[in-house]
């Protein structure tokens, strides 16, 4: 990738999974990461499997929290000098069930931390480093924001506000900053085990590819966006899914 060496990222939700796989590859690239997440000892390891401190830092804490947005983003320029890059991954999706009966104390945790958090992570970034000296983001969306997802339908529409918090975001912090998204469909996570445990062969079988997603295959979207090379996209959601959308499958 174009101009992703040397460079800094904060990728949040980063201790396993898709977050910890963008930042895998993005020290691969060159760049080094802070990765938060809520659990110290998670992120240690995480941490030790990137390089250890010449290439990665953790920064516990919830992603919801404005003191540790500000904290990680403090700390990451302590630690190497900028925040070039930020991506949003960490997300929840504490209850599935029909939107009618769904607890709506439930439903605003989840907006709070997977569309509003984005937001705030990109103002703690932008007002740190960014609007100074530019950068790129990455929002984690999600296929269940693009078409109607039953039983996660909360999880969906909060998907759906970041995408279009992402659009909006692209055009305000133009020229200096691109904002994109990528929307997943089911990729083979911890967060996700709930959609295929047990039965993956039948899921991946409405997948035009065959198969369900694996955290590189997100890594590999996401740090084309941060690059260099993707330097005249900004503002767009790319999706995902093994062409699972394509069919209409589940």
């Amino acid at each position: 990738m174009q101009g992703l060496a040397g460079k800094v990222a904060v990728v949040t939700g980063a201790s396993r999974g898709i977050g910890l796989g963008v930042a895998q590859r993005l020290v691969e690239e060159g760049g080094r990461v802070c990765i938060t997440a809520r659990k110290p000892e998670a992120l240690e390891e995480a941490v030790t499997a990137l390089g250890g401190p010449r290439h990665a830092i953790g920064v516990a804490g919830k992603a919801d929290d404005p003191e540790h947005q500000q904290d990680a983003v403090e700390q990451t320029i302590a630690a190497f000098g900028s925040v070039d890059l930020l991506v949003n991954n960490a997300g929840i999706n504490p209850v599935a069930g029909p939107l009618i009966d769904f607890d709506l104390a439930a439903a605003r945790k989840t907006v709070e931390v997977n569309a509003l958090g984005a937001l705030a992570w990109t103002q703690a970034a932008y007002r740190g480093w960014m609007k100074d000296h530019g950068g790129a983001v990455v929002n984690i969306s999600s296929v269940s924001g693009v078409r109607p997802a039953p039983m996660i339908g909360m999880y969906g529409a909060s998907k759906a506000m970041l995408t279009s918090l992402t659009e909006t975001l692209a055009v305000e912090l133009g020229p200096s900053i691109r904002v994109n998204a990528v929307a997943p469909a089911i990729v083979k996570t911890a967060f996700a085990t709930p959609l295929y445990e047990g039965r993956e062969d039948e899921v991946a079988a409405h997948y035009p590819l065959r198969r369900l997603g694996v955290p590189e295959d997100v890594a590999g979207a996401v740090a084309f966006l941060l690059s260099d090379d993707a330097a005249w996209v900004t503002g767009q959601t790319v999706t995902l899914d093994g062409g699972v959308t394509l069919t209409g499958g589940a």
